[in-house]
């Protein structure tokens, strides 16, 4: 389309066809679809669930509800919907409400266009200016949305309260031809809720008792919670009934994506390249979100926000950068006892319930930081677990813990300071009979930096299943003898004993 057109007349004579912007959406997504292109980049989990019932609910011309907990990039969807506008459109040149040539709706427009006919100038809108966003809040009003009598306009003008051309419109008829979005649905008050009914079925607005006769031309989206565990409202049965498509959102349902959805979204700026993350560090901050979810510390009604390993990824990469600076290190690895550093994260992400609030959220986020090592060791190390019982299994294999658990035995300790040098660091953990050889046997082809970091884990691993002690006090990590490992697993013989 050119936009240089600049007249009705030329606009008429280029051949250029009107269309709804649901059509106009439709139309792009076919093509998209055809072409085998993206409709929404960067949305990662989505694509066999949410992704596909949205694309159905635009090829059926739909305005769409996305319902589901914080942080599941429900306006992030919204959002790139943008995309699938036409790049611009012509308007009546001046109009507020994007009226088209072809079907003028504002007393602004009908006039220019009754009075100017083909020399009516044309404005083009690019597709960015045609995307619309409220926030609802308990505050917002009727005014807002669609509109009220402006006196100050009235009296500039010099116009009757009765003249039409003294209305001020709100969003709503502002974003004609566009997206309109409204998120936290629930959070408007139901008598604002009421007066998007007319809207939604007819596509017209009422202001103040004017017969103003405005088919508005718009997609509208919206975001909740599910209603039935928000206090804060709900959707109006009407209201929801009118909505075509609601589609239910979700958390990323693997560790992978949530691999992926953090990478993407973490803000990690290249003076920050000398630290290294590696993907067992990475895996243990996703992890904590997946054991955040299955808490009975915390509501599953909330829901725990994809933020949460966002942010921590940034403290944990943050406080190896400290680390770096304080040592006057060049480069480092991200290490166990940073992750200590992402307990603010933790804390400020999740909702308790009342058990969790008796515990406390810092003493929550240190537990859910232990859970996810629980988790994740097994993946890297043999399950300690399943050399508890050898009396049972003869044919078991030897334990490979055996050696570390008798250095502890021995009363022997090992201090980790968190900001302590690498080389102050690979001291202490070299102290541990057998440490660097259960490493090595397991992960040969590792570095010295990646060795030390395997050979932290083993000792949170095993702290983890009650096997060693560990003491967190400030910035320091305490590992020492149990005080009698074996009485942990109920052993009755030495036998069982000798294990460990």
């Amino acid at each position: 389309m050119n936009i240089n057109i600049s007249t009705f007349g030329e606009l008429k004579k280029s051949g250029y066809k009107p269309k709804s912007v649901k059509e106009e959406i439709r139309q792009n997504l076919i093509r998209k679809l055809q072409n085998k292109e993206t409709a929404f980049p960067g949305i990662i989990g989505y694509e066999d669930t949410v992704i596909p019932d949205t694309e159905r609910a635009l090829l059926s011309r739909h305005n769409i509800l996305f319902l589901g907990l914080r942080g599941q990039a429900k306006t992030r969807m919204a959002r790139q919907m943008v995309s699938l506008l036409d790049e611009y459109i012509p308007i009546v040149e001046g109009s507020e409400v994007n009226d088209s040539p072809y079907e003028p709706l504002s007393r602004y427009a009908r006039d220019i266009v009754a009075e100017k006919g083909d020399a009516t100038p044309i404005a083009w809108v690019h597709r960015d200016q045609r995307y619309s966003e409220k926030l609802a809040t308990p505050d917002v009003s009727v005014a807002d949305l669609v509109g009220d009598i402006d006196p100050i306009k009235a009296a500039n003008m010099k116009l009757n309260y009765a003249d039409e051309r003294v209305i001020h419109f709100g969003i709503i008829p502002r974003s004609n031809r566009g997206i309109f979005v409204i998120n936290e649905l629930p959070d408007l008050q139901a008598r604002i809720q009421v007066s998007l009914f007319n809207i939604l079925q007819e596509g017209d607005i009422q202001i103040r008792g004017f017969k103003v006769r405005m088919p508005l031309d718009i997609l509208f989206v919206f975001t909740a919670n599910p209603e039935d565990y928000t206090n804060r409202g709900s959707i109006v049965t009407p209201l929801k009934d009118r909505i075509e498509s609601q589609i239910i959102t979700h958390y990323p349902k693997s560790i992978e994506n949530s691999l992926l959805i953090t990478e993407q979204e973490a803000n990690v700026h290249d003076d920050q390249q000398n630290v290294h993350i590696s993907d067992m560090i990475k895996r243990l901050i996703e992890q904590v979100a997946f054991e955040a979810r299955n808490s009975e510390y915390v509501d599953k009604k909330s829901g725990v926000s994809a933020r949460l390993t966002i942010a921590a990824y940034e403290n944990a990469v943050s406080a190896g950068e400290r680390r770096a600076i304080i040592n006057k290190e060049k480069s480092t690895y991200v290490r166990i006892a940073d992750l200590q550093g992402i307990i603010p994260a933790i804390t400020g992400k999740i909702e308790l319930v009342y058990e969790g609030e008796q515990e406390g959220p810092l003493q929550v986020a240190v537990n859910l930081l232990d859970k996810a090592i629980r988790s994740v060791f097994s993946q890297y190390f043999p399950n300690p677990d399943s050399f508890k019982k050898r009396k049972q299994n003869p044919a078991a294999a030897e334990n490979p813990y055996r050696a570390v658990i008798q250095w502890f035995d021995k009363g022997n300790a090992v201090q980790l300071l968190q900001d302590v040098n690498d080389k102050q660091y690979e001291t202490s953990l070299s102290k541990v009979d057998g440490l660097k050889e259960l490493i090595k046997s397991k992960f040969p082809q590792a570095n010295n930096k990646e060795q030390l970091l395997l050979m932290e884990f083993v000792l949170h691993g095993l702290a983890s299943y009650s096997l060693i002690s560990k003491k967190v006090v400030e910035n320091e990590t305490r590992f020492s003898d149990l005080l009698g490992t074996m009485m942990n697993f109920g052993t009755s013989t030495e036998e069982e004993s000798e294990d460990f």
